[in-house]
């Protein structure tokens, strides 16, 4: 469905548009994931004797995280040994003097394509192509690879309008990303399949469950949902304590969804049975759902809750993960989250992890990435291609 870089001609200027957005902390650019696979396509490109034009974003105008892309061209260059040089411009007369420079197998990162104003203007991808701004773009290259899945869901300038202003190919980031991710929607699985969803962000979740339909045979429950879902299910739970702002907005939002979802799905839903909270030395304490008002926050599942959802997966065909099962930063709380995945990797199931915290839990508990057919790093754009929704940036490519 997508012609790929394999099939680019040969000698081609190349725009290639990555996605290298990352938290900034005390000014300075945090590594992550999405570096290492991007580095490896501009790699890819530049050992093909490509000239390579990299775009990508850093943070929204106006917020403090809007910054030039400097550090982002050093993180590649000495973090994944990717000789690339930042240009201060994104389109311009310095722009085009850098991509002119350029030798076959060199490649150059534009300015943060975001501090020019039709980046993120409201426009139809059609709208978008017709601007002077994808014009000037388009004019540095022969050809577009779009390679950032994890903005595909945006309808952004560089995301939807270059790739209909030039010749467009998919990257293998791309590529990956979409066969996997979609793979929910796409694919039959012989035995059951388990979806694993947890975290803060209710919204996304419940979009999730509604999307996939009758495709998924069990739901294992965690996090800020888990615990709506068991209010609605008449226990003590689910409310606010310590002056905290995350369950009661969620609640009065979503309480008819939820009450709704726990009467018509119980027989896809498992929901926790014991739930784990700090105790009053900070250790961890487990607690039985039934046994009373909520008086501290609760950051994990217990013990019984694990052994049931681990007994599922261990059984599944394939297991898609959206969320932690608790605050598993905390290594008091992380049972949870860490277990699954664990019970995920050994299972020999096909398995998505998505977003860029749960895979997160990866790294930090050591587990091998590889025992996972993919770890998405993206965020949005999984959970759209999880709900069977159509993604603009990939549209694009499959015009």
């Amino acid at each position: 469905m997508f012609a790929t870089i394999d099939e680019l001609p040969r000698d081609s200027t190349v725009l290639v548009r990555v996605d290298l957005n990352s938290p900034i902390e005390d000014g300075e650019v945090q590594d992550n994931r999405r570096f290492a696979c991007h580095a490896e396509t501009i790699r890819a490109l530049c050992d093909a004797a490509h000239r390579v034009v990299a775009i990508a974003h850093q943070g929204r105008p106006g917020q403090p995280d809007c910054t030039s892309l400097d550090q982002h061209a050093r993180l590649l260059s000495t973090g994944y040994e990717l000789p690339i040089d930042h240009c201060p411009e994104t389109v311009g007369k310095t722009a085009r003097e850098a991509v002119r420079s350029l030798a076959p197998g060199e490649a150059v990162l534009l300015e943060n394509v975001r501090m020019h104003p039709d980046e993120l203007a409201d426009r139809t991808p059609a709208e978008h192509a017709e601007t002077d701004f994808v014009a000037a773009l388009a004019s540095l290259g022969d050809a577009y690879v779009g390679d950032a899945y994890s903005v595909a869901h945006r309808a952004h300038a560089s995301v939807v309008g270059l790739p209909l202003a030039m010749d467009a190919y998919a990257g293998p980031v791309m590529v990956d990303e979409f066969r996997a991710n979609a793979a929910i929607q796409e694919r039959t699985f012989d035995g059951p399949v388990v979806m694993v969803l947890g975290g803060t962000k209710v919204p996304d979740l419940l979009r999730v469950i509604r999307g996939v339909g009758d495709r998924v045979d069990t739901f294992l429950l965690g996090g800020v949902l888990g615990e709506l879902c068991l209010r609605a299910d008449g226990y003590d739970l689910g409310y606010d304590v310590d002056d905290g702002e995350l369950f009661d907005p969620l609640w009065e939002t979503h309480a008819d969804e939820l009450a709704a979802l726990v009467a018509g799905e119980s027989d896809r839903i498992e929901l926790p049975t014991d739930l784990a909270g700090p105790g009053p030395d900070g250790e961890r304490v487990d607690v039985d759902v039934g046994t009373g008002p909520k008086s501290h926050p609760y950051y994990d599942v217990g013990p019984m809750t694990i052994g049931r959802y681990t007994d599922v997966l261990a059984d599944a065909d394939a297991a898609f993960v959206k969320g932690g099962l608790g605050v598993f930063e905390d290594e008091r709380f992380a049972n949870g989250t860490v277990s699954c995945l664990r019970t995920i990797a050994k299972s020999g199931a096909f398995s998505v992890v998505g977003g860029g915290d749960t895979a997160r839990a990866i790294e930090l508990y050591e587990l091998d990435r590889t025992a996972f057919d993919h770890v998405s790093i993206a965020g949005g754009a999984y959970v759209r291609a999880l709900a069977g929704e159509s993604l603009p940036g990939v549209d694009a490519l499959t015009r």
